[in-house]
């Protein structure tokens, strides 16, 4: 029985967390709503913690999976408050042991993620970043695809909990590059949208039926898979959030920064990222991002859905 340990509880973390928790394994918990992490712990063999810190003095596998790179930072580094030395003692590094190996399977900054790469390396601790793709569905069925940057025999040690998870497992290299390799992977995602509600709109103003127009992308050579999953949520109105517009948009940022470092240009996913941005301005960022088509459909005056 392993001592394993998962923080944030959000749409993808707590079904992850529910799978260890269902494991066999011991589960060290932690979230910033505390009922989620309760009502969890009701379920499986797993422990409620107080802090991060806490989870980090239970277990020698910690799992987390945060919104953005400040949530990343401040769970793994702890955040500015009330110690002497102008920080709290609450966060991961603050309990880690030797030995330890920690995975943020966030989606966040290669370059700060590196940086606490490093920081864990101080306290003789291991790390990997491990985001996932998946959205809801594949975290619920425990089907996600992990994209590993770190330490190749490292990850292989702890690949049996990764598994709990998940079904394919990718190591891109070293530390930043599962990050690096999921920021592409949700810049083409979203540029792809981006171009099926610019042609679904355009089909639809046209007078082409909708339905009959996905018919036709799909046994076409502008057939895509994403395509195929989200249109019909699309053409039913139905928004409910698997991957939201927000969390979309930060990925799409992220990608750009990456780009601007690397002195990479990008110009669609520049649009892209506006797009997703006015979205966002129009009180739709929690919804799913196929619900970016709107902004299109209110500019355009036509609607996509299913007659």
């Amino acid at each position: 029985m392993a001592k394993l340990g998962f923080l944030g509880l959000g749409i993808m973390g707590y079904p992850m967390a529910r799978h260890l928790a269902h494991s066999g394994h011991e589960l060290a918990l932690w979230s910033h709503t505390g009922v989620k992490a309760r009502e969890l712990a009701k379920e499986g063999n797993a422990q409620v913690c107080a802090s991060p810190k806490e989870v980090a003095e239970r277990a020698d596998y910690i799992f987390y999976c945060v919104g953005d790179t400040a949530m990343s930072r401040e769970v793994a580094i702890g955040k500015n408050g009330s110690g002497k030395d102008g920080s709290r003692k609450d966060g991961l590094i603050d309990g880690v042991r030797s030995g330890t190996i920690v995975a943020d399977c966030s989606t966040i900054s290669p370059h700060v993620s590196r940086e606490i790469g490093a920081a864990f390396a101080a306290k003789g601790a291991q790390f990997l970043d491990s985001p996932c793709t998946g959205s809801k569905p594949g975290a619920e069925k425990a089907t996600l695809t992990f994209m590993i940057g770190g330490d190749k025999a490292v990850f292989e040690r702890a690949r049996p909990f990764f598994e709990i998870m998940g079904k394919l497992f990718y190591h891109c290299g070293g530390p930043g590059s599962g990050l690096q390799a999921k920021l592409t992977q949700n810049l083409v995602l979203a540029n792809l949208f981006q171009g099926f509600a610019e042609g679904m709109v355009l089909a639809a103003k046209g007078g082409v039926p909708p339905q009959l127009m996905l018919e036709i992308l799909d046994n076409s050579a502008a057939k895509s898979g994403l395509i195929s999953f989200k249109a019909p949520f699309v053409l039913a109105r139905n928004f409910e959030t698997n991957f939201s517009t927000k969390w979309l948009h930060k990925d799409v940022g992220l990608a750009l920064e990456s780009a601007k470092d690397m002195n990479v240009p990008l110009p669609i996913t520049a649009l892209t990222e506006q797009m997703l941005r006015a979205t966002i301005a129009k009180g739709w960022g929690d919804d799913d991002f196929c619900s970016s088509i709107r902004v299109l459909e209110e500019w355009a005056s036509i609607e996509v859905r299913k007659e």
